[in-house]
């Protein structure tokens, strides 16, 4: 029996996208990045294949990342990735158009959501619907978000953090900042750079974050062995670097995510904010993956934290969950095309 996909999922992420199919799980899992051949402004690589490009590249190849803070910054080098996720997640024997959900972030304009629908419709989908990350990322988490019961989701990707109440499968008050994975990223290859002369690329700063990052300070420190080039002489040069050192190193960042979590919970009715008491905040998205984030949300805001299982695909299960159920989750489903 042949497997006619009709509906997709897609996780427009700054850092990777995430393609869901109903019935088979997330079936792609990629870096948003696209290499493109000036001058003709031909698309050579998408994805994992572009993503090693990266850095890495004669002056006539450029690898962009077309999505910026969760937004599309390239109209048509998204369109073109869109069009390669689609058709990949597809295979080549699939003929129906698809009807394509999407991702975008809960402070999102209605141009760039436009921009999303439009750039999905281009792309080969027969309908395309946006619905905000925090509502995706919650039904990903399990959270039954159609009750009239307050909950409370962060969302920390690699562009954006979103932090949402949500109740009776809306959102209540939300916030979202543009502060997330990259910026941790460069705010660890800043502080190398500023205190031990080194140059680190992003894919460096991001594997430091990994292995010895943490988001409050640790008794038991890990250390690692750092590569990069000495900005001094320009030669290759390793030091190491410890977890509490990271730790100062990213506090500006995580701070900014701190007072968008506590600016959400003032802005929450009294009813709601017991209920928020009552069953924490729930973590999604990959930078909530880091060590003891879960600590550092409960000393800034005095509410228990926990990062949800699976965080990295909550939102793409969550598109999964709303495309078998566009009836019921009719309120949260902003665009239809």
């Amino acid at each position: 029996m042949s497997f006619f996909i009709k509906k997709i999922g897609i996780d427009l992420g700054t850092a990777n996208t995430l393609v869901f199919i109903p019935g088979k799980g997330v079936v792609l899992n990629e870096p948003s990045v696209v290499a493109v051949l000036i001058p003709d402004n031909k698309v050579l690589a998408v994805g994992d294949e572009a993503k090693i490009m990266v850095g890495k590249t004669p002056d006539n190849i450029i690898a962009y990342r077309p999505m910026k803070d969760g937004v599309i910054a390239n109209y048509r080098v998204t369109e073109a990735m869109l069009r390669y996720f689609i058709s990949k997640a597809l295979g080549k024997w699939n003929f129906f158009k698809p009807e394509v959900l999407v991702s975008v972030p809960a402070g999102v304009t209605s141009t760039e959501r436009r921009a999303v629908v439009e750039a999905a419709m281009k792309a080969g989908a027969k309908a395309a619907y946006v619905v905000k990350e925090p509502i995706l990322a919650a039904v990903g988490a399990g959270i039954p978000i159609q009750e009239a019961r307050g909950h409370m989701v962060v969302d920390i990707g690699g562009g954006t953090s979103d932090v949402a109440v949500i109740s009776l499968g809306g959102i209540v008050a939300s916030s979202s900042v543009k502060m997330a994975g990259n910026k941790i990223d460069q705010a660890i290859a800043d502080h190398i750079k500023n205190n031990y002369n080194l140059a680190i690329g992003d894919k460096t700063a991001e594997e430091i974050k990994i292995a010895v990052g943490s988001a409050v300070p640790v008794s038991e420190e890990l250390t690692y062995k750092i590569k990069g080039r000495d900005f001094l002489t320009g030669l290759p040069r390793s030091t190491e670097i410890s977890t509490n050192e990271i730790v100062k190193a990213v506090e500006g960042e995580l701070r900014e995510i701190m007072k968008a979590i506590k600016n959400v919970l003032q802005e929450t009715p009294p009813e709601l904010s017991s209920d928020i008491i009552d069953n924490g905040i729930v973590m999604t998205g990959g930078s909530s993956l880091l060590r003891n984030f879960d600590e550092l949300v409960y000393r800034s805001t005095g509410v228990k934290a926990r990062t949800a299982e699976d965080a990295l695909l909550c939102v793409a299960k969550g598109t999964g969950v709303v495309l078998n159920h566009l009836d019921t989750y009719k309120k949260s489903i902003i665009a239809k095309s």
